[in-house]
């Protein structure tokens, strides 16, 4: 899925040659800015009345019928989404320089390119866009937009084109770029290791598979941490033998969107060499349905030997990642975080822009939860409140996979999660969307790495 970035120029020799300068700026800096500009350019500004309001632009006039520059309104919010505006406004074919002003040079560069993504690798004929100067990214930039890129691409690509063994395939190739240590368990060592998995996938004709990558930091020693990743990765969700109305199909495609971001979360982790033991285990799967499918009622063995009966075969996710959690904390990592499309009650409660998390060490969660403010990447901490504990209890199993009561769903997943974590693991679960429901400045319309720049940025803390 490598692809280069969109809307970044092709000149990497360090120097700004052919960009125009792009002066962004906030509705406070406006007067300053127009005592630096030539008496012309400064004239033209005033002429559109340009208050620097986010997404307001003027040209400024040059010769031959190329601008010689542009002014932008950043507004009062945070740049990396302003000059996310930035890049589907400004004349396409051009590469642009920001200035120095009031924001940091590194998000202007990120959330030029995170707004200028199009998943447009399906169509036949391309929009040309605004390219930013390649001197303006910094190898930290470029690594997380990849990332980022890479998830997107992963959760917009339709299931017909992305199905287990695709999935799998991708993150094979991302371990392959970076020389990790990586394999791939499926037919019968995926029915022994995973079991729990391998009962989602059992009813698809594209048969389930798991991928682990090892990875080690170049700067790691043997008692660096050890951050291990777990990602839910259902290609298509049917619901299963508990049918999802054709509505609820629409957007089955991003139901794998917890280990898109996953996966870019790693890729970034490995970019930046970041001093740390990384473990990435994704679950590649289909919710189908066959006469091999799983059906409501029937009861699973898991990995730890905990047996679960089915309450619903739309309740996929948490089965996918049980076998996953339950292999990660037998290494005892200093952190164990997993991501999930796993309930629509997390969104009932937050809705789609503010992911859930749920963590059972409250250092881990602070660290997150400071580190997504920082980057304007926000989570919103939710409750794992043993009171609901016996809302699982199964009369034939060890629990059910679905409450009892219809209420608190995402703190019911979340809790029979847990049932699979190591006692006394700092472990992080996140309830995300993974989903643009519209176009917003640098958040296109579709597939979104939610939390992934939140988890990058806390791992980073971590480390340093």
């Amino acid at each position: 899925m490598a692809r280069n970035l969109t809307g970044l120029a092709t000149q990497n020799d360090g120097t700004t040659a052919g960009a125009l300068p792009l002066y962004a700026v906030r509705p406070g800096g406006v007067d300053a800015l127009l005592s630096c500009l030539p008496a012309a350019h400064a004239a033209q500004i005033r002429l559109h009345g340009f208050s620097g309001a986010l997404g307001q632009m003027v040209l400024l006039p040059g010769a031959d019928a190329i601008p010689a520059g542009a002014v932008f309104g950043l507004g009062d919010g945070p740049a990396v989404h302003a000059f996310g505006a930035a890049a589907t406004s400004l004349p396409a074919d051009y590469a642009w320089m920001p200035q120095p002003g009031d924001y940091h040079a590194d998000d202007a560069a990120l959330g030029f390119l995170l707004g200028a993504y199009r998943f447009d690798q399906l169509k036949s004929q391309k929009k040309p866009i605004a390219l930013l100067a390649a001197a303006a990214a910094t190898p930290r930039v470029r690594a997380v937009a990849e990332a980022i890129c890479l998830a997107r691409d992963l959760i917009n690509t339709p299931a017909n084109l992305l199905g287990p063994q695709d999935l799998a395939d991708a993150a094979m190739d991302v371990a392959a770029r970076f020389a990790a240590t990586s394999s791939r368990i499926n037919g019968a060592a995926l029915q022994k290791r995973f079991p729990a998995m391998a009962a989602v996938g059992a009813g698809s004709e594209r048969p389930p598979e798991a991928v682990l990558i090892e990875w080690q930091g170049s700067h790691a020693g043997t008692d660096a941490p050890l951050i291990s990743l777990c990602g839910k990765g259902v290609c298509f969700d049917t619901g299963g033998y508990d049918l999802k109305p054709s509505a609820g199909m629409l957007r089955m495609k991003k139901d794998m969107g917890g280990a898109a971001i996953m996966l870019g979360l790693a890729q970034a982790v490995m970019a930046l060499d970041l001093p740390v033991r990384l473990k990435l285990r994704l679950g590649c799967v289909e919710n189908s349905i066959s006469g091999r499918a799983m059906r409501p009622s029937d009861v699973l063995t898991t990995q730890t030997g905990l047996t679960v009966e089915v309450g619903n075969t739309d309740a996929e996710g948490r089965l996918v990642l049980c076998d996953l959690l339950a292999e990660a904390s037998i290494d005892n990592p200093d952190w164990l975080i997993d991501a999930a499309t796993l309930t629509g009650a997390a969104r009932v409660a937050l809705g789609p822009d503010l992911p859930a998390i749920f963590c059972t060490n409250d250092e881990l969660s602070a660290t997150i939860l400071a580190a997504g403010q920082a980057v304007h990447d926000p989570l919103w901490r939710l409750p794992l409140f043993d009171g609901y504990e016996n809302w699982i209890d199964s009369p034939v199993a060890d629990l059910n996979s679905v409450a009892s009561k219809p209420m608190a769903g995402a703190i019911v997943a979340a809790l029979f999660l847990k049932r699979f974590v190591g006692k006394n693991i700092a472990w992080a679960h996140l309830d995300v969307y993974a989903w643009n429901d519209s176009t917003r400045p640098g958040r296109p319309e579709g597939g979104e790495a939610q939390a992934l720049r939140a988890l990058l940025a806390a791992i980073e803390n971590r480390c340093a």
